[in-house]
C-alpha cells in the first residue's frame, strides 16, 4: 500500500464526521490524524496539539503569508482553519496514511492538490431538522453561531456531489460500517 495517501472527510457542522472518524481510527493503525491549525479559541475541554493547533489570529496569518498551509480558509468572520504543510510531512514520516476532519472547503482544497491519492468522504446528515437538532444538543454555540452554522450548511449541503462518496450519517454504527468499507475498497 502506498502511505502516501490520505482520506478526508467533510460534511456541515454537526453532521456527525468527527465522530465517525473517531471510529474509523480505531478500526485501522495506519491512520493518524491531521490535527488543524484555527485562530479561534479552544473550547471546554480541547488540548493544544490534540485537536487542534490554537493559534492567535496574528500568528495564523503570519503563517499564511509565510507560506506554511497546505490551505486554509476564514470559515466565520474572524476564524480561520487550515492544514500546515509541517502536519502532512510528520504524519508521512511516521507511515500512516493521513485523516483529514476538514470543512467542504477545505475538503474541496485539498481533493485537488492530492488528485487520485486523496479519498474524499462528505458526511451528509439525515436531514437538515436533524442537523439543526445536532447543533443545539451540543450545547456549545450560541443562538447566533448555530444560526451561521445553520445557513453555512444550507450551502455546503450543494456541494456533496464533488466529493468520491457520500456517506449518510443516519444510523452511527451503519455509517461507520459503510465508510470502514469504503476505505478498505479503496486502499485496496
Amino acid at each position: 500500500m502506498n502511505n502516501r495517501k490520505a482520506i478526508l472527510f467533510s460534511a456541515p457542522s454537526g453532521s456527525g464526521k468527527t465522530t465517525i472518524i473517531r471510529e474509523i481510527l480505531k478500526r485501522f493503525d495506519c491512520f493518524e490524524f491531521s490535527i488543524s491549525a484555527t485562530s479561534r479559541n479552544p473550547r471546554e475541554g480541547e488540548k493544544d496539539g490534540v485537536d487542534y493547533y490554537f493559534l492567535s489570529p496574528d500568528e495564523f496569518h503570519q503563517r499564511v503569508q509565510n507560506g506554511q498551509f497546505l490551505e486554509w480558509e476564514e470559515v466565520y468572520a474572524g476564524t480561520c482553519y487550515g492544514t500546515l504543510k509541517s502536519e502532512i510531512d510528520r504524519i508521512w514520516d511516521n507511515g500512516h496514511v493521513i485523516i483529514f476532519d476538514v470543512d467542504v472547503n477545505g475538503g474541496r482544497n485539498i481533493k485537488k492538490y492530492f488528485g487520485a491519492d486523496a479519498l474524499s468522504l462528505f458526511v451528509m446528515p439525515p436531514s437538515v431538522e436533524v442537523l439543526e437538532q445536532r447543533l443545539r444538543s451540543r450545547g456549545t454555540d450560541s443562538e447566533e453561531a448555530i444560526t451561521k452554522r445553520l445557513a453555512r450548511s444550507a450551502e455546503e449541503l450543494k456541494m456533496a456531489d464533488q466529493f468520491d462518496v457520500t456517506i449518510v450519517n443516519d444510523i452511527l454504527e451503519k455509517a461507520v460500517d459503510q465508510t470502514q468499507q469504503v476505505i478498505i475498497n479503496y486502499l485496496s
